[in-house]
């Protein structure tokens, strides 16, 4: 026996559509003429009563002049929050605090916000993908290979993890930072501490 497939709502796109048209100052003669459809049409597409293609919607987008995403914006996922006190956050070797701001929802990027005492250092370590740095208070010294550089507040570091790189807190400041890596590139990190 097949199961039975749960409806699914099609995808309303006329409002926005009529919204950018009547914006634009343009009426649906003048869609009609940059894009070929005809005024029926468009208007049923406007109110709902007929659903675009793809190949329609591209028409429309660049006689609208925008993304063919813009139409599907009301319906795309809307902004989530993760409040500080939510965070996962873990305590380091050190008692070196790093949280995860993100709390793991971003599909494509993991941030994480560390705070490290004056002379503590995380250790030689490498991981895929790019690691960036955004030094928001203290100073750091962050040494990967041969190279070495020194970063204060304010300052952005940008380095290759694939590579093998260190950070150490110089002075007699803590510092904190704000991490970020490509998702799963500390994926040890994203654990929650117990």
């Amino acid at each position: 026996m097949a199961a039975i497939q749960p409806s699914r709502r099609r995808p309303l796109v006329g409002t926005r559509i009529r919204r950018r048209r009547v914006e634009g100052g343009l009426t649906l003669a003048r869609v009609a003429e940059r894009t070929g459809l005809n005024v029926g049409y468009l208007s049923q597409v406007e109110n709902d009563k007929a659903s675009p293609s793809l190949e329609t919607l591209a028409s429309l987008a660049e006689a609208l002049d925008v993304p063919i995403a813009w139409f599907l914006l009301d319906t795309s996922v809307p902004p989530r929050l993760l409040r500080a006190r939510d965070r996962p956050t873990r305590r380091m070797p050190g008692g070196d605090g790093l949280s995860q701001v993100d709390g793991g929802i971003s599909r494509d990027i993991s941030i994480f916000e560390g705070s490290m005492a004056p002379g503590s250092r995380t250790g030689v370590h490498a991981h895929p993908g790019d690691e960036h740095h955004v030094i928001l208070s203290g100073r750091m010294r962050i040494t990967q290979g041969e190279s070495v550089v020194e970063a204060g507040p304010g300052d952005y570091v940008l380095l290759d993890g694939t590579l093998p790189h260190d950070a150490e807190v110089i002075g007699d400041e803590p510092a904190r930072l704000l991490i970020v890596y490509p998702r799963g590139g500390h994926s040890e990190l994203t654990r929650r501490e117990p």
